[in-house]
């Protein structure tokens, strides 16, 4: 009889683990912020400031970084939907257009991601004095290179990421921050009118769109 008894309870428990154990996620489709980026292979430090349209498939990025003694900046705006690239110069009004082959990726844990733990960031002792999130891990199937993900367990909005190569080595590290739900200027993933009548030319490798992607 107690046999009886216990099977639906380890039944129960079972099931219950399973429900509450998180699920990879995509992230807000309209979403602002900024985010920081290391590349310690290349001395590279980047920052980005970007808004991202999952609903449009529009992606505009302003990049400020700096490459030892270089510095640089970059206005980049991705239309996946129409293909096409922008590389926009406002000091000069010029435009450098280019094919845009990359497809576009949603921001969040990738559907093969495995679940390391849950952790709360700061106290939590208290009530608003921290922030629960999740880690995971995984690997990219076209690289076979691995990365670490750090996701808030609400919302699914994106923290850290540390991407290595498949040596182990750290290729990539990035912090987002100052992030906002929605588009405050919809205008933004409209390019300026001086580049209406540039050519585009043909693409080469989609390095510009996969630099940012590869980050999200």
């Amino acid at each position: 009889m107690k046999i009886l008894f216990l099977i639906p309870v380890c039944l129960s428990l079972i099931l219950s683990s399973c429900a509450q154990r998180p699920e990879p996620c995509k992230s807000p489709p309209l979403l602002e912020g900024a985010l920081s980026a290391f590349i310690p292979g290349q001395h590279l430090r980047v920052f980005e400031k970007f808004s991202y349209d999952a609903y449009g498939h529009n992606v505009r990025v302003l990049a400020a970084g700096k490459e030892g003694n270089q510095t640089f900046f970059v206005d980049r705006l991705l239309l996946f939907k129409e293909g096409v690239n922008y590389e926009i110069h406002y000091h000069n009004k010029t435009c450098i257009k280019k094919a845009l082959k990359e497809p576009f990726r949603h921001i969040g844990v990738p559907h093969d991601a495995h679940f390391l733990n849950q952790m709360v960031l700061g106290s939590s002792s208290l009530p608003e004095q921290g922030l629960l999130v999740n880690n995971w891990n995984g690997t990219v199937e076209e690289t076979k290179e691995h990365y670490l993900l750090t996701f808030t367990a609400f919302g699914c909005v994106p923290l850290y990421t540390l991407d290595f190569t498949q040596q182990g080595e750290l290729s990539v590290m990035t912090s987002f921050f100052d992030l906002v739900e929605g588009i405050e200027d919809p205008n933004v993933f409209i390019p300026p009118s001086f580049c209406d009548s540039v050519e585009v030319l043909p693409a080469k490798g989609g390095a510009g769109a996969r630099s940012f992607i590869s980050l999200l």
